[in-house]
C-alpha cells in the first residue's frame, strides 16, 4: 500500500525495530542483556562504517544515511528497548511518556523522514502528528496485549492503573487518551505525500477498528483474551480505504 519508491526503506526500518524488540521480548533462554549490547555495538559500527555483515543492520544504515535520519531518534528507540530488559512497572506519567516516545513516536518520525524524502519543512510540519499517531498505535497494542504483557512478561505500562482489577473507568480514560492521539494523527495523514498516504491511512483505519472492538469489550475480558480484527473485516476495511483514497475523501 506504499509506493514502490519508499517501500523498501520502510521495510528496512521495520526490520531494525522488529529485531531489537524480538531480543527483549522473546529470547528468554539466552542472556538478553548481553545479546542486546552486542546488537547495539553492531548497530553503531554499521552507522559509522556505512556497512554491516548483518543484513538487517546493513539495510537500516543505508536508509538512515539516505534520508538523514537523526541519531537521537535511534538512540531513543534503543533506550526504550533497553528499559524492557529490566523495567516491569511504569509508575509515573513521565516514565510512560519516555517509553512511548522511544518505542513508538521515534519510529513514526523515522518513517516520516522517508515519506517526505528530505523535505525538512514538511517534516517539521508533520512531526507532531506522526508522533501522536505512533503513540496511538502503541497504546492500542498495550491494551490489546494486556494479557501477554502482564501475565507472560510481567510488564505494566499504564501508570496509575491496577491491571489485576482493570475497571471500566480506567479503561475509559485510556481509550479517551488514545482517541485524542488518533485525532491529532489523522490531521497529519491528510497532509502526507501521496506515496505514503494510502498505506498510513489504512493502518490508521485498522487500528481505529481495533480500538472500537476494545472499547466494546468488558474491561476484565481484555485482561483474559487478545482482541483481534477478523480477516474478512480486514478485507472490507482495505476496500473502503482504497475507495476513500481514490476519491480523495480521506
Amino acid at each position: 500500500m506504499l509506493a514502490p519508491s519508499i517501500r523498501q526503506d520502510i521495510y528496512n526500518i521495520y526490520g531494525f525495530v522488529r529485531f531489537a524488540d524480538e531480543i527483549v521480548d522473546t529470547f528468554h533462554d539466552y542472556n538478553k542483556e548481553e545479546l542486546f549490547n552486542l546488537f547495539e555495538n553492531d548497530l553503531n559500527l554499521a552507522l559509522t562504517n556505512k556497512i554491516s555483515l548483518n543484513p538487517i543492520l546493513n539495510s537500516f544504515q543505508h536508509t538512515v544515511h539516505t534520508f538523514n535520519i537523526p541519531k537521537d531518534l535511534i538512540d531513543s528507540f534503543m533506550s526504550s528497548m533497553k528499559m524492557d530488559l529490566t523495567k516491569k512497572v511504569y509508575q509515573t506519567n513521565e516514565e510512560y511518556a519516555e517509553y512511548i516516545y522511544g518505542s513508538a513516536d521515534v519510529v513514526g518520525l523515522m518513517c516520516l523522514k522517508v515519506f517526505v524524502n528530505g523535505n525538512n519543512d514538511q517534516y517539521e510540519e508533520l512531526k507532531q502528528s506522526a508522533m501522536r499517531l505512533g503513540s496511538a498505535f502503541q497504546k492500542v497494542n498495550f491494551l490489546r496485549d494486556l494479557k501477554a504483557d502482564h501475565d507472560d512478561l510481567n510488564r505494566t505500562y499504564f501508570p496509575n492503573t491496577n491491571l489485576n482489577q482493570l475497571d471500566e473507568a480506567s479503561k475509559k480514560l485510556i481509550i479517551e487518551e488514545i482517541e485524542a492521539d488518533f485525532a491529532a494523527g489523522f490531521e497529519g495523514i491528510q497532509r502526507l505525500p501521496l506515496e505514503a498516504k494510502f498505506g498510513v491511512y489504512t493502518a490508521y483505519v485498522y487500528y481505529k477498528k481495533l480500538l472500537s472492538k476494545l472499547k466494546k469489550t468488558p474491561s476484565m475480558a481484555i485482561k483474559t483474551t487478545r482482541i483481534r480484527v477478523p480477516d474478512y473485516q480486514k478485507v472490507g476495511l482495505l476496500a473502503k480505504c482504497y475507495v476513500n483514497y481514490r476519491l480523495n475523501i480521506i
